[in-house]
C-alpha cells in the first residue's frame, strides 16, 4: 500500500475535506438571510469547491 492510499491518509484528507466544507457552508448560511433549497445547493457546492480548493493550497505549501 502507497502513502496516497493507505486507509489513515483516506481518512484525514476526508476529515480535513469535511471540516474545510463545514466552515465554508456555515459561512455561506451566515452571510445569506433567507435560505431556500436552490441557495442551500449552490452554498454547499461552492463549499465543496473552496474546501478541494483550500485543501489543494495547503498540499502545494506543505508538500515542499
Amino acid at each position: 500500500m502507497t502513502r496516497r492510499t493507505a486507509p489513515r491518509a483516506v481518512l484525514l484528507a476526508t476529515g480535513e475535506l469535511l471540516a474545510w466544507w463545514a466552515a465554508l457552508a456555515l459561512l455561506w448560511l451566515v452571510l445569506i438571510s433567507t435560505v431556500d433549497a436552490l441557495e442551500r445547493i449552490v452554498g454547499a457546492s461552492c463549499a465543496a469547491l473552496g474546501a478541494v480548493l483550500a485543501r489543494a493550497g495547503r498540499r502545494a505549501v506543505t508538500w515542499r
